[in-house]
Order: structure tokens, then sequence, then C-alpha cells
């Protein structure tokens, strides 16, 4: 069934994204479980969504994932280095993945030992929905240039944690969140395509 609506939005032209926030959040429902447990858990549920998406165009497949939208410590959140392999199994052009979140910042240096697949870009979030406060463009602007110093400055595009509305105070933390972050990628496509 899926396959079928993923297939009608990629004829009609149109990018698929799909929301995958239960790879790496679904570790919260399951404490007793050890990493490998889990892993061979959220790679089932890899394998249905590759088969959801057989013969559907890689290029036009985005695939997201955090670690859910919920406000709160994510102190116990699975690591990204022990999922980094199932995410990268999904055919898609791009993965978009949550990186703005103080808990997960610093898993830029994944990056430096994993590779990205050929023709495929990342989309790290560079602001976050999970504070109301305004990522200055500077900080947005180091955040990708750090990002494309791994894995290439063509590889790289600019992008949110999650979804903004609703997740932050106001609408207009949200607009202004994306106005700063339009002008870091500015500011780090400056820099980056000058070297």
């Amino acid at each position: 069934m899926l396959h079928d609506e993923y297939k009608a939005i990629t004829d009609a032209g149109l990018l698929l994204q799909v929301d995958d926030p239960d790879l790496p959040d679904g570790w919260q429902m399951f404490p007793d479980m050890t990493v490998r447990e889990y892993r061979a858990y959220a790679a089932l549920r890899i394998e249905a969504l590759n088969y959801a998406l057989s013969g559907i165009p890689t290029d036009q497949v985005r695939l997201h994932v955090c670690w859910g939208s919920q406000h709160g410590p994510h102190r116990d959140d699975i690591a990204l280095r022990d999922i980094i392999d199932l995410v990268l199994s999904v055919p898609a052009g791009c993965y978009s993945i949550e990186a703005a979140n103080p808990r997960h910042d610093h898993e830029w240096a994944v990056w430096q030992e994993v590779k990205l697949p050929d023709e495929a870009s990342l989309m790290p979030g560079v602001v976050s929905h999970a504070t109301d406060t305004i990522e200055h463009p500077e900080l947005v602007a180091q955040r990708l240039i750090r990002y494309a110093e791994v894995v290439g400055r063509e590889n790289v595009i600019a992008g949110t944690d999650c979804g903004l509305g609703g997740r932050v105070g106001h609408p207009e933390i949200a607009w202004t969140k994306l106005v700063d972050l339009s002008e870091g990628a500015r500011l780090a496509s400056r820099r980056l395509w000058r070297r």
C-alpha cells in the first residue's frame, strides 16, 4: 500500500519525505533492551520501509530521523553512532538528521568515520525545535561548515531538527529561526565556496 502512495508522489514529480522519528526515538519504548536487541528490532522496520521504497527513484526520497519532538532532557537517547548504518541503509538521496539539539550537537563527529552514500546529501538540523532561543546566524554557519568539512560542501543542506510550527512558543519565533537559518546558510556558502 505505501509503495503505491510513494510511487504516486514521486510519479507526480514531487519529493517524498519519509519521517521516521521512531527509528532513533523508539529506543525509549524499550528501556530494558540492549543496543544489539534494539538494532534487530529497528532493522526489521527498515526492511519494511525499504520494501515500500523499492523502485522509487532515490534522488526523490528524503529520510528524516530525530529523537522525538517532546520537550525533555533526552538523556537516554540512543547514540547516532549506534544506528547510523541502519539510517543509511534506506535508499534516499538526502538524510535529514537532528543535529542542533544540545544532546546531539556533538554527533557531527560520527561523519568523520561514516561515509555518506554516493550521490546523497546530508541535511543536519542547524536550528532546534526544542528551544525558543533563536540561533545566531553565525552559529548556523559554523554548524554547516563543520558538516561540510567532513562530508563535502556540495553534500550539505541546511535544515531544522524537526518541524518548528507548534513546537516553539510562538509563530514569530519559528519564522525568526528560519530567517536566521537562511542568513547562516548564506554566510556558510560564502565562506565555503570562496576557498
